[in-house]
């Protein structure tokens, strides 16, 4: 007889299975199947090392990185911003945030102490566009202080402060995490909200504003495929899935090696449904393993480097994200740096080169960068009842994957999902805070 579910859920990426453990615990019944043996998906994390020096088709790995089971690498990794929309779990800290500036660092948070950008991150003009982000609230325009959120453009609201270029580019490539210039032509309210979320974030440590869980990012999906077993969930993995069953244009159940298991919603990640998905660009990532710190960061043992994309004549910008043995993913001493960027030519080596720069003397890289196409939805879901995440872009914090999870929470249930109850809006009242 065919099994029913409210809910099937193909893949078990991070998205997929945080959307399974919400299912479970609002009281759906809830199928989860993914192809593969491993949770993850295309976020998975690699473990032992040898795995990984397999994929890069090279011998090794030498014994001064061996055991190779105390190595977890994440094929994408991703900081989560301390005070962003993510749900709290057992995490590290990222002990040091940067940008790149003419070819040397500076640091985000910028200090007192330290010279050129840093100085100039602590003008008065700048910690006034900082009291007005942090006292700024969309339902309450006495807060706007002449400033339409929804037309005046970032540019003119910089402008409006009289910041110098390099203090724009920093603030919104660094602090807002934006990836292109496009943004200053566009409503300010966004930039607002992104500067808001980086100090509040960054005000719950002292060194930085992001944190990255331990053992790796492999453990967030089995965290919420627990969650939502211990709700009743039911698991199959190494299944394959042969047919997505349809009736009216509308899902009516999934086949997998012969059996059929009847639901009324799908959810999944766009390798399952190719022909409802299109191609927007392609993420490149570069994985090193290196026996030393990244230079220039005093040592540290985790770091985000954003190289802007005018520093090196592109569209986009590159990043590099540094986790090492504080985080329990490589063995004593050991660090793993991933360069990610999105694509803009035919050669992929050549556009991470600049960040490969950076952390030399390497002791293993990919041979080839990997490759991953970011693909979105054609539709919303809502009549076919088939519910498609993004695939994972080329940024290295998980910002977009938030949205993500939001956005398809709403879409399948139809109501808004908050990560966390109600906070009350706090004034700065002076420069001195």
């Amino acid at each position: 007889r065919m099994q029913e579910y409210d809910i099937i859920v193909l893949g078990t990426g991070f998205k997929e299975c945080v959307l399974s453990g919400l299912m479970s615990l609002s009281g759906k019944k809830v199928l989860h199947i993914d192809r593969n043996p491993f949770y993850g998906g295309e976020s998975a994390s690699i473990s032992p090392l040898e795995e990984l020096y397999k994929k890069f088709k090279v011998p090794g790995p030498a014994k001064s990185m061996r055991p190779g089971k105390e190595w977890n690498i994440d094929l994408i990794p991703k900081f989560f911003l301390a005070n962003g929309e993510s749900l709290v779990l057992f995490i590290s800290e990222c002990d040091l945030s940067m940008c790149i500036k003419q070819g040397k660092y500076t640091k985000s948070p910028p200090q007192r102490k330290r010279p050129t950008l840093q100085v100039l991150l602590f003008s008065r003009r700048f910690r006034k566009l900082l009291l007005f982000a942090m006292n700024f609230d969309l339902r309450n325009p006495c807060t706007y202080q002449d400033v339409n959120p929804q037309k005046t453009t970032t540019r003119d609201l910089f402008s409006s402060y009289d910041l110098g270029l390099d203090v724009m580019e920093f603030t919104g490539h660094a602090i807002a995490l934006h990836s292109s210039e496009s943004y200053l032509d566009q409503p300010c309210v966004e930039t607002i909200r992104r500067i808001r979320l980086y100090a509040e974030s960054l005000s719950r440590h002292n060194s930085s504003p992001y944190i990255y869980p331990v053992y790796g990012l492999g453990e967030l999906p089995q965290g919420f495929a627990r969650l939502s077993a211990e709700y009743g969930g039911t698991f199959l993995l190494n299944k394959a899935v042969d047919e997505i069953v349809m009736e009216n244009g509308k899902v009516t159940a999934v086949k997998s090696e012969g059996k059929l298991f009847h639901c009324k919603q799908l959810i999944c990640d766009p390798s399952y449904v190719p022909n409802r998905v299109r191609r927007v660009g392609r993420a490149i990532r570069a994985i090193c393993l290196l026996n030393h710190p990244v230079k220039n960061t005093h040592d540290a043992s985790s770091c985000q480097i954003i190289i802007p994309q005018a520093q090196v004549n592109r569209k986009s910008d590159i990043y590099i994200s540094v986790v090492s043995y504080a985080h329990n993913v490589t063995c004593d001493g050991m660090y793993i740096a991933t360069v990610s960027t999105t694509a803009e030519t035919s050669n992929p080596e050549k556009e991470v080169q600049p960040a490969l720069e950076l952390l030399e003397p390497i002791m293993q890289k990919s041979v080839k960068p990997l490759i991953n196409n970011m693909l979105v939805p054609n539709e919303d879901g809502r009549k076919s009842q088939i519910f498609v995440s993004r695939s994972y872009d080329a940024t290295n914090h998980c910002e977009a994957e938030c949205e993500d999870i939001k956005d398809l929470y709403q879409r399948i249930t139809g109501a808004e999902l908050c990560f966390r109850g109600s906070q009350r809006h706090q004034s700065h009242n002076s420069d001195d805070e």
